[in-house]
């Protein structure tokens, strides 16, 4: 049954924890609920999933599908492959150590991801090397403007880098109830990514099996990312921009020591953290909005921010990587409610 959210009711349903309100609030905890639900105001439904990804910057007028759909089964593929249908609400740290249980491989370095499943292919999630769309074979999802059920293929959810067209191309039209994995019995793992390599190399475990490379990265996100449910945040904040070679060249002729990786196709991806931290970001704080003291791409609430503090630290990062390097960062969560010059990307400025 809906539900009348008290002011802080969607503050609790996000990790970042600002306080906000809505309208109206309805539990989905089953497919069939969803063809029955009242025909929207255009534009007025929000789809909530873990809220990982997703920051209240103001109240929402309309009313939010909280997606709590659950369920897991397992069904073989041939060979050593087996797919993996799990349904939108279930935990997607809880899916990876489920699969770990079974012997199955391909998300072990996407291992605590915060989230639900449904949010996986909306933000393409990834980490150490992997993104989701390695092992994604499909989706079901209900298309809210067509009113029908609908399975989509990998090649129809447009993905990019941390972005699909559920999340940019058409958000909140389609509903995510379930989504299936392609995974494997065979341990292959992927250990290119340098930062978990070097880990590795320090815990003197050359060849890892899935428990080992599993707690390896525990470790490793504990250290640089912190506890929502201890320190309110949404993750990375700011995705790393993606440039032309030459931009990249420029900007690598002054910042020679600026992380970066080269794309298939040439394109360069660049560190955010590292250019934010370069600017002595770390640690600041505008009341309770501040930037984390071990990592400077993590925003966090430290107890009682609220929306306009947020906003103006996002914007004195974002205005002082560009005044330095010349690169316009992108808020990686979904911004609710905020300047549409935060939420939408901006054109590059010139290299100053």
């Amino acid at each position: 049954m809906p539900e009348a959210p008290g002011p802080e009711r969607l503050g609790a349903l996000s990790t970042f924890r600002l306080p906000a309100a809505a309208h109206e609030l309805v539990v989905l905890e089953h497919p069939e609920q969803i063809p029955a639900l009242p025909d929207p105001t255009s534009g007025s439904d929000l789809i909530l999933g873990g809220g990982s990804n997703t920051v209240f910057l103001a109240d929402w007028p309309g009313r939010v599908l909280l997606n709590r759909i659950r369920g897991l089964r397992f069904e073989s593929a041939g060979g050593d492959a087996v797919r993996v249908f799990a349904a939108a609400g279930e935990s997607w740290h809880g899916l990876v150590r489920r699969c770990l249980d079974e012997g199955l491989h391909g998300i072990e370095n996407l291992a605590l991801i915060p989230g639900s499943v449904g949010a996986a292919p909306i933000q393409n999630i990834g980490a150490y090397g992997i993104e989701l769309d390695r092992v994604f074979e499909g989706l079901t999802a209900w298309d809210r403007e067509r009113c029908r059920w609908l399975r989509f293929g990998r090649d129809d959810c447009g993905f990019r880098y941390r972005d699909s067209r559920f999340k940019s191309g058409e958000p909140d039209r389609y509903l995510i109830t379930e989504v299936v994995l392609r995974l494997s019995r065979s341990f292959d793992p992927d250990l290119s990514y340098a930062s978990l390599r070097g880990a590795l190399d320090r815990g003197g475990i050359a060849r890892p099996d899935a428990r080992q490379l599993v707690a390896t990265i525990l470790r490793l996100r504990r250290h640089r990312l912190p506890d929502p449910a201890r320190l309110a945040n949404a993750g990375s904040f700011f995705k790393n921009p993606i440039v032309d070679p030459a931009v990249a060249r420029d900007l690598l002729d002054d910042e020679p020591e600026l992380p970066h990786w080269t794309l298939s196709g040439g394109a360069v991806k660049l560190a955010a953290g590292w250019m934010i931290d370069r600017l002595g970001f770390r640690g600041e704080r505008i009341n309770d909005a501040g930037v984390y003291a071990n990592h400077a791409l993590v925003l966090v609430n430290h107890g009682n921010a609220h929306a306009e503090d947020l906003l103006r630290l996002i914007d004195r990062i974002v205005g002082a990587v560009e005044e330095r390097f010349g690169i316009r960062l992108e808020p990686e969560p979904r911004l609710v409610g905020g300047s549409p010059a935060l939420v939408e990307p901006q054109p590059r400025a010139a290299r100053r």
